[in-house]
């Protein structure tokens, strides 16, 4: 059964998406009994035609890790990545933003510190990798701050190191300062 106010969440009338939005990331920030009751609608609205609808669903999804026991974000994990490429930068944004949110849960941890990994090697051909790489940064230490895990550090320093232009390396090591 859907959660009251999941369909204003796909709504064309803004406000109404807006609050549920705002319903459902509050709601997400602790495990939620009802997420593989939406979880197909979200992975479904990852290819949403509707740029915003494709935003929501990517930190959405994000946020369920959290109620995710089965590790379900494994196997749709594609099609999440496929949002960071969207046409629309900002798009993509929101969801790299929110990546880090998918290691909070101990066994999905390592998955999402290889996937970090690889997306912050693979984007240096992307005309913003020096604001996805920093979106990348600082989600590492978002990540090492909310779960206290000091394995996060040293992988995120190593990401650093690989940065050729050192204002740009200076900048992303500032996060960790």
């Amino acid at each position: 059964m859907m959660p009251p106010g999941w369909s204003e969440l796909w709504s064309s009338d803004r406000t109404a998406q807006n609050a549920a939005y705002k319903q459902f990331m509050a709601a997400t920030k602790a495990p939620v009994d009802w997420a593989y009751a939406v979880w197909d609608d979200v992975v479904a609205h990852l290819a949403a035609s509707n740029t915003h609808d494709r935003a929501i669903a990517g930190q959405l999804l994000c946020n369920l890790a959290l109620s995710d026991p089965e590790q379900r974000i494994r196997g749709d994990w594609p099609k999440l990545m496929a949002v960071t490429e969207d046409n629309k930068f900002v798009t993509a944004r929101h969801v790299i933003q929110s990546l880090w949110r998918v290691g909070l849960p101990v066994p999905l941890r390592p998955f999402l510190l290889d996937a970090v990994s690889d997306k912050f090697a693979s984007c240096r051909s992307h005309k913003n990798h020096t604001l996805i790489r920093y979106d990348l940064v600082e989600g590492l230490k978002k990540l090492s701050e909310d779960t206290g895990d000091a394995s996060i550090r040293p992988l995120a320093l190593a990401l650093i190191a690989t940065e050729a232009d050192a204002k740009y390396a200076k900048k992303y090591s500032r996060l960790w300062k």
